[in-house]
């Protein structure tokens, strides 16, 4: 079985310069989008159709937005807003990710040479840590990497 090359990585604390060259240096081939809003003025060079552009143009990576990928706004808001527990957080993502099914929906071969992108600047307590642990718990040969 061919072992899947997934990254990780969040905008937040970074420069452009350092967030591009890190997924140069990784060898990453496409970004996925796992944020629900990836329009917000806040995100900065990390908005959907600049973040599109710089990719492509600065490093030759293809961008693809995967809301199936990405927690629902009922979720989001009970930790984000309502300062929610993380624990419950996830409980409740990796039972949206199971009702998905996500492992199914998507070739293994999708992911390889790819690159999770959310916001958070670590991976701690992020869903793109969840999702690649998720599908690596389906199909036991992704090796994860997160770009810090």
């Amino acid at each position: 079985m061919k072992i899947i090359q997934l990254k990780t990585i969040g905008f937040t604390k970074k420069t452009a310069e350092k967030f591009f060259t890190r997924l140069q240096t990784a060898g990453v081939k496409r970004i996925i989008d796992v944020r629900l809003n990836n329009k917000s003025q806040l995100a900065g060079f990390a908005k959907k159709d600049d973040l599109k552009y710089f990719l492509k143009t600065l490093c030759d990576i293809d961008y693809v937005h995967k809301l199936e990928l990405a927690p629902t706004k009922a979720i989001l808001e009970e930790y984000k807003k309502n300062k929610g527990d993380w624990l419950i957080y996830e409980k409740q993502f990796l039972a949206l990710m199971q009702e998905r099914k996500v492992e199914k929906k998507f070739s293994p071969e999708f992911f390889h040479q790819s690159c999770l992108l959310c916001s958070e600047d670590t991976p701690k307590k992020c869903h793109r840590r969840l999702v690649a642990e998720y599908l690596n718990n389906q199909w036991e040969n992704v090796e994860i990497k997160h770009l810090l």
